[in-house]
């Protein structure tokens, strides 16, 4: 993993809702990245140095069907608008991580139209996994497969020594243009060889790219050990925050975080509360006094944290599964973060106080975590790393409770009342200490 990983923090956009573009593809293009630009100020401030884009490439709609990984799509610009934006990310200290739609591509895309149009001669043809009727003529579509049943997502032959190539040679374009990684996306459809041919090549011209890959279930470990990644996303963790703070079980947390340990064995996850592909962690959660609980255990465990645009002030957002169902997590932004809604200003400075901890305790990169006291509603863990310690305690019941912390000095976060070994807190408090 590249060195200055260790202190990044991601601030997460999905730029076609960010900046209110339209939702079908059109060839007018409208400079809109400039507006993503305008709120970099913004995420210094909160204490990212990390722009993670999703999608900014060509595509048919939500820009998970990519068309052409060539070219800026064009509702959100076109190349200029993408240098202005690297640019201005990188005078800000802003590292800039792209989103890589490379399982599939949209069925708009010349190399699936070529093949409808030119049968098995298509120079494309050997792209997918096609199935051809008998009676095949130009025009016709062939059986294909797809990404997870959408028939507008063209599943690629990854067993294709030209898709490896096609892959190496986008990403490595995207690099030299001054994108400093990539997110994999749906790379838990891709078999981890197809990565470990293509990760090398990437990496003989940028060895200081990151590359961490979507992964929402599966073997983490495996995956980046076979793959060559760098990282994976921690679904594991995310699931087991919000859930185990909607039931009153924390005993599920405790269990997340040693497994949590296990991975930091062999890489240091990509960790959020939230994403452009999930309900929005005020929505999730069923008590908001539990909002800071979630943020704290974030920000104190070993990984790479990214938080989603909106996230910071509390936005909400269900995710719901039909046509459409993303935009209520896809938003667009006023122009400036002046034009902000002042109700999320309280969630604003809770994220600037424990990113502030965090850099301020930069082993936290790739701290272990050990549960000191676990209860249905009542939690304590430490954390440590290069000889250093932290100590947690979160309490989710209506009452006052008292929690082992062995150890505890003053509260850097939260609030608490340090007794000898132990802290209190209030119902449903939290808090942070020094060890």
């Amino acid at each position: 993993m590249p060195d200055w990983v260790q202190d990044a923090v991601w601030w997460h956009v999905y730029p076609l809702g960010f900046v209110g573009a339209e939702k079908e593809a059109t060839e007018e293009v409208t400079s809109r990245l400039h507006r993503i630009t305008d709120w970099l100020d913004y995420a210094v401030e909160l204490g990212a140095n990390g722009l993670a884009l999703g999608p900014v490439f060509a595509s048919s709609t939500h820009g998970y069907d990519t068309v052409d990984h060539g070219r800026i799509d064009p509702r959100l610009g076109d190349d200029a608008d993408f240098d202005e934006l690297v640019d201005e990310a990188h005078d800000r200290g802003l590292r800039v991580l792209l989103d890589g739609v490379f399982n599939h591509v949209g069925r708009e895309h010349p190399a699936f139209r070529a093949v409808v149009e030119r049968g098995s001669d298509a120079p494309s043809a050997a792209w997918f996994r096609l199935r051809w009727p008998a009676d095949w003529q130009p025009g016709v579509v062939p059986g294909y497969d797809t990404f997870e049943g959408h028939d507008q997502l063209v599943a690629l032959d990854h067993s294709a020594p030209v898709v490896a190539d096609w892959v190496a040679e986008v990403m490595t374009h995207w690099l030299d243009r001054g994108a400093d990684g990539w997110r994999l996306d749906a790379a838990y459809a891709v078999p981890p060889s197809f990565w470990a041919t293509v990760l090398p090549r990437v990496r003989e011209a940028h060895p200081e790219a990151y590359v961490v890959g979507e992964v929402i279930h599966g073997d983490y470990a495996r995956i980046v050990t076979e793959s060559g990644m760098d990282a994976v996303t921690q679904y594991e963790l995310w699931k087991a925050v919000w859930s185990s703070l909607n039931d009153g079980n924390l005993h599920e947390l405790a269990h997340a975080l040693g497994r949590h340990d296990g991975f930091l064995d062999t890489f240091v996850p990509l960790t959020f509360l939230g994403n452009h592909d999930v309900t929005r962690i005020a929505s999730r959660l069923t008590d908001l006094r539990h909002l800071p609980h979630a943020l704290a255990v974030l920000f104190t465990v070993g990984g790479t944290p990214s938080v989603y645009a909106g996230d910071e002030q509390a936005f909400t957002g269900v995710k719901e599964d039909r046509a459409g169902g993303d935009d209520a997590v896809r938003p667009p932004f006023p122009e400036t973060p002046a034009g902000l809604a002042p109700f999320g200003e309280p969630t604003f400075r809770l994220h600037q106080e424990l990113i502030g901890l965090r850099r301020r305790h930069r082993w936290l990169h790739t701290a272990r975590t050990t549960v000191l006291h676990r209860d249905n509603r009542q939690l304590s863990y430490e954390v440590t790393g290069d000889g250093e310690r932290l100590v947690v305690a979160l309490n989710l019941a209506d009452t006052p409770a008292t929690l082992p912390a062995v150890g505890a000095g003053e509260v850097l976060a939260g609030a608490g009342t340090v007794q000898r070994d132990a802290v209190r807190l209030d119902a449903h408090g939290w808090a942070v200490l020094a060890g």
